[in-house]
């Protein structure tokens, strides 16, 4: 199977995923037992939590990234002596 298959095929289930917890997110909205007010509270906490965890994980990705880079180096500098 060519990379390009396999790009478009985990876009389109990326779509899919995406598509499904907006429609997921309205029914909850739209069922939700909360008056408007604690409803944009609630979102609104829950998207602060969101940004924090995104950026944590971004931290946590770059530090891993870094550490490869690191151990990538000192491999190939124990392979060029």
């Amino acid at each position: 199977m060519s990379t390009g298959i396999c790009n478009s095929k985990a876009v389109n289930y990326l779509g899919f995923f995406i598509a499904g917890a907006g429609i997921g997110a309205g029914f909850a909205l739209l069922f939700a037992p909360k008056t408007g007010k604690g409803t944009r509270r609630f979102l609104a906490r829950r998207a602060e939590d969101g940004m924090d965890y995104v950026s944590e994980t971004g931290k946590d990705l770059l530090r891993h990234a870094e550490d490869a880079v690191e151990r990538g180096k000192d491999w190939a500098g124990k392979f060029a002596q």
